[in-house]
């Protein structure tokens, strides 16, 4: 069982506490940092190998690691010398990798079954698997619908619920097939890609913990909850 971690990003949303750190190395909790938290779940849920798709900051991610036979898995790098969006760095990767295998970012908080995730795409047969949650936004605004001029109808902040992606995938290798190694390639070029060419993704629904560090509230946010909520997201580690 192989995953991926994208990890090679600057983190500016999360500025001041990126400045000197990469992102998946803020802590958390008791000095645990995310990335830290994150390779024990995986090695928890049986994943043996795990590659690190690094760029800014990248060698103390690599110093901090190391070869990850601490967690009893066998860590290797791949170096992003430029950005190459989300998917980007997997095209470099491509030879190294199974068939089937777990793809995530390197910033997410959450208790979700990773090997089930992989398993339930390989069973799948889905080009792609997304994990997905449930997100409600609040319109702190009264909604006006207009035509022609006039208004039409009147909504007093609505909330909308949305199905987002969690930013943890099941990928098949040759879901990569026809892309150029070296050029940028994000998460919705793929997806679009995919619903074009009329090969849609598969969508693991998730209802459990899930927090994305992106930005200072995020991070202030997981900081106060992990304490209470540690043998949750460590549990079997």
């Amino acid at each position: 069982m192989h995953a991926v971690i994208l990890a090679g990003g600057k983190g500016v949303r999360l500025r001041p506490y990126t400045t000197a750190l990469p992102k998946p190395l803020v802590p958390i909790g008791d000095q645990h940092a995310i990335l830290e938290i994150v390779l024990r779940q995986l090695a928890a849920a049986g994943f043996t190998h795990c590659t690190i798709a690094i760029g800014h900051l990248g060698e103390i991610i690599r110093a901090y690691v190391g070869d990850g036979s601490q967690w009893g898995m066998d860590i290797d790098y791949a170096t992003e010398e430029s950005p190459l969006g989300t998917m980007g760095p997997l095209l470099t990767l491509r030879e190294r990798l199974p068939e089937n295998f777990l793809v995530m970012n390197g910033d997410v908080l959450t208790d979700l079954d990773y090997a089930d995730v992989l398993n339930r795409h390989t069973r799948s047969g889905a080009p792609l698997t997304i994990a997905t949650y449930a997100r409600t936004v609040h319109i702190d605004f009264g909604v006006l619908t207009t035509r022609q001029g006039e208004v039409v109808a009147f909504t007093e902040k609505p909330s909308m619920d949305y199905r987002v992606s969690m930013g943890v995938y099941g990928l098949s290798r040759s879901t990569l097939e026809g892309y150029t190694p070296g050029l940028p390639l994000g998460f919705d070029e793929l997806v679009l890609d995919l619903l074009a060419g009329g090969r849609p993704p598969h969508a693991y629904e998730f209802d459990g913990y899930w927090l994305d560090i992106g930005r200072p509230d995020d991070y202030d946010r997981a900081n106060a909850e992990f304490t209470s909520r540690r043998s949750l997201l460590l549990k079997g580690a």
